[in-house]
């Protein structure tokens, strides 16, 4: 593949009429966006570093696909950022501009910084696209969540991400004739990375949607989209929608592929959606500071449960509370995964301590704590920090106890967590959102201890009316407390 990380803006004879973004109304072809890209990138040229102001919209890819055109980093905001976060990242990132759409009020320290609007209208003259940088270049700043603390920025080479991307358009059968759908935030890897400069680098169109919806979704895909990128909150609701909607279920099983990440999709989903549409979804694992590190492959067993094989150029181990490698014939033990290859980051920006912390010899710790199958698919079993249970001596993972809740026709949502105990340690709680009438908590634990072993089951069930939610659709498990 050529070493441009976005090849079709280096050369738009090839595509040139050819639509690469589309937002309702708002479509740009290939050759619009290169002009667009090169006359906004004459005004970065030089930069260190720029805010964008990441709303769902066609202003934000061009400052993203001009800024990378330019070699320099972009970091996204997330529109409906808090002051206090807000604060932090500006103040770390130090951006020499910020980039946002014609009319928008910017909060903050954000309104401070010289601002360039950006225009979707065409410059008058299109200049060169400059020479393609170095691949250690960074290309992106993204900030974690800040769980544990200030969020700290992730700083992503482009070595990192046209590696990745490479990866993924060979194991999913990526080409340019594809057209990806989704209606994900474009401040985060998932919206942004793959979702936008993935299509790009295939040569391919996006249709972003610009706020989920089951009807939108199978609009698209009953006509040109071939692909769509979610998360499990958005699966959860189109199963729901084709349950009641059998015209919208045969739209969902025209697409080639249904891509879901961020958040692990539970087996009950898989099932539904299968049975109502036909499809299979393919499940990978990937995390800001590295990308992808698996997936299903199109060709390959869509097994609920599993995020499948590490993709082309990753390698990935699991290791004891030692830090040492568990040989991968063992699929009894639960480790943490470790990878390293051409999709790590950089390190955290201004925090060589914890980017030191982060890794061990090369490998990246990723605090997600997994099993192998025996053909060496990998299943997660959740995050150290808060998946991870123990409990009378026993290590057990809280994503295999909240599949089987799953399976229980009065269970709609569930979150397991673990809570002091001063007998087993830890006990296991599972925070249930019903599916009409609550079921018994006897119910619950017993259709639990029938299916795994009798320690797994959980000893408290807590019932909620919604799970705490990022805006991602992960389940913060921090804010369930009693």
């Amino acid at each position: 593949m050529t070493t441009h990380l976005l090849p079709d803006l280096a050369d738009v004879s090839r595509r040139g009429d050819r639509t690469a973004l589309r937002f309702g109304d708002t479509a740009l072809t290939y050759r619009e966006l290169a002009a667009l890209a090169a006359d906004l990138a004459g005004q970065l040229r030089g930069l260190h570093r720029v805010a964008v102001w990441a709303t769902p919209t066609a202003e934000t890819c061009v400052a993203v696909v001009a800024a990378l055109t330019a070699g320099v980093a972009v970091v996204p905001i997330n529109p409906k950022i808090g002051t206090r976060e807000l604060s932090h990242i500006v103040a770390d990132s130090a951006p020499d501009r910020v980039l946002a759409a014609p009319g928008v009020e910017l909060p903050g320290e954000l309104a401070d910084l010289p601002r360039i609007s950006v225009s979707l209208a065409p410059p008058t003259e299109a200049g060169p696209l400059p020479d393609e940088p170095d691949p250690e270049t960074p290309a992106f700043v993204v900030y974690t969540s800040g769980t544990t603390g200030p969020p700290k920025g992730v700083v992503l080479p482009r070595r990192a991400i046209t590696s990745n991307l490479d990866a993924l358009a060979e194991i999913w059968e990526w080409t340019a004739d594809d057209v990806l759908v989704h209606a994900l935030p474009l401040f985060h890897v998932h919206g942004l990375i793959l979702g936008v400069v993935g299509p790009l680098r295939r040569g391919c169109t996006l249709h972003h949607l610009g706020r989920f919806s089951t009807e939108a979704v199978a609009a698209e895909l009953d006509g040109p989209g071939t692909m769509l990128f979610g998360v499990p909150t958005m699966y959860h609701r189109l199963a729901e929608d084709c349950a009641a909607d059998p015209e919208m279920a045969g739209a969902i099983g025209k697409a080639r592929l249904l891509v879901s990440g961020s958040a692990a999709l539970p087996a009950t989903e898989h099932q539904r959606i299968e049975q109502l549409t036909g499809q299979r979804v393919v499940e990978r694992y990937g995390m800001t500071e590295t990308l992808m590190n698996c997936s299903i492959r199109f060709s390959g067993d869509r097994r609920p449960g599993t995020v499948g094989l590490p993709v082309p150029g990753v390698d990935l181990r699991l290791v004891d509370d030692d830090g040492n490698p568990i040989p991968e014939t063992d699929t009894e033990a639960v480790g943490e995964i470790e990878v390293r290859g051409p999709n790590l980051f950089l390190g955290y920006l201004n925090r060589p301590d914890a980017t030191a912390e982060a890794m061990r010899d090369g490998w990246f710790r990723t605090g997600d704590m997994a099993m192998r199958d025996p053909d060496g698919y990998v299943r997660i079993v959740g995050r150290r920090a808060t998946d991870l249970i123990k409990s009378g001596g026993y290590k057990i993972g809280a994503g295999e106890i909240e599949n089987v809740l799953l399976d229980h026709p009065g269970v709609a949502e569930v979150a397991v967590t673990g809570e002091p105990d001063p007998d087993l340690g830890e006990r296991i709680v599972a925070w249930v959102v019903a599916r009409g009438q609550e079921p018994p908590a006897d119910e619950l634990i017993a259709h639990v201890a029938e299916q795994l072993a009798a320690h797994k089951r959980p000893r408290e069930v807590r019932f909620l009316s919604s799970l705490p939610r990022n805006d991602m659709g992960k389940v913060m498990k921090r804010a369930l407390t009693s």
